[in-house]
């Protein structure tokens, strides 16, 4: 038995690898999650997301390498994990022919829990999920963020220091992505550590506290949201113009005024330079293109998005909203 990893955060891995035949789904995976945040994992499809929730959640044996929840190792004491971690895939577990309520009282039922509880734990959960005035519906004629809330009730009837969220919101519609959201930043108000993979840039800026970029089973960053966006050059100033004969010209008077060689894209009509104070970058761009004569359709400093992020770090497209394969 291997020496057990000491419990210094929430979530650890080391050197994690796992093979499906002659693919390297993870490939010396190392993670460290402190207690109490939002972990968000990224990568394009295939990158190894979905296998690193499922070595963590003791579903998938690593092959090589060593994981731990809160100390306990994930193969050695993998039942120790399991009474500590709740988890929600991909795709509702719900069964869509027994209300809500049915639902989190028989899982609670399967948990161990006697039937007095069962049913105290479920009506609890009803409430938090704001789900009371539907819990005797049943669950196949829920809304997709509706039962997605179910799902992510049932995954705590256990009250777990750790949730996994495998893209937790694939599908639903921006109203429901919204509410799902909220969800998971009560149950970070309340001490729970969420570990989250998930296809959409924008879910991993609102909700994770510090974000990993796994490509081909390794990550390749990791940080802040902000941290990650300091990789593709900081904050940049942008002038559009309506007319494409003026590209030359704006990008000669950014130049001249802020003391750096703008770069020019022609097919957005856009001329970009590094803002590194952003006020004083922008008011001395307004100046320069004031009475200039260039005619300028928006004017603006902005930070890179996460979608700029995944093209610098991986040199491809940020992942689709589609589910992860395989992988």
């Amino acid at each position: 038995m291997s020496e057990p990893i000491e419990p210094v955060a929430a979530i650890r891995a080391e050197g994690v690898g796992k093979s499906y035949g002659a693919t390297r789904a993870l490939d010396g995976l190392d993670l460290t999650v402190r207690a109490g945040t939002v972990y968000g994992l990224l990568g394009p499809n295939g990158a190894g997301k979905t296998t690193a929730v499922r070595v963590l959640a003791t579903l998938l044996r690593p092959d090589s390498g060593r994981a731990a929840v809160h100390g306990h190792d994930v193969v050695a004491q993998a039942d120790r994990v399991r009474a500590r971690i709740g988890l929600t895939g991909q795709y509702a577990a719900v069964d869509e022919l027994l209300t809500a309520r049915e639902n989190l009282v028989m899982f609670a039922r399967l948990y161990g829990y006697p039937d007095r509880v069962a049913r105290e734990r479920a009506e609890e959960l009803l409430a938090r999920f704001d789900l009371v005035g539907a819990a005797d519906r049943r669950a196949d004629g829920y809304s997709g963020g509706m039962r997605r809330r179910l799902d992510l009730a049932v995954s705590l009837l256990q009250d777990p220091d750790v949730l996994f969220l495998d893209e937790p919101t694939t599908g639903l519609d921006p109203r429901s992505r919204l509410q799902v959201w909220e969800s998971v930043r009560v149950l970070v108000r309340a001490g729970t550590t969420v570990l989250l993979t998930t296809q959409y840039l924008e879910e991993a800026d609102r909700l994770a506290d510090r974000v990993a970029v796994i490509d081909r089973g390794r990550v390749i960053a990791e940080g802040t949201p902000n941290d990650l966006r300091s990789r593709v050059g900081g904050d940049r100033l942008d002038v559009v113009v309506r007319d494409p004969a003026d590209l030359d010209a704006v990008a000669d008077l950014l130049g001249r005024a802020l003391g750096v060689r703008p770069t020019i894209d022609a097919a957005e009509q856009r001329v970009s330079a590094p803002a590194a104070d952003r006020m004083d970058t922008l008011t001395r761009a307004v100046r320069a293109l004031d009475g200039s004569g260039a005619r300028v359709a928006d004017v603006g400093v902005r930070r890179p998005s996460l979608d700029e992020v995944f093209l610098a770090l991986t040199g491809s497209a940020a992942p689709a909203d589609t589910a992860e394969v395989a992988a």
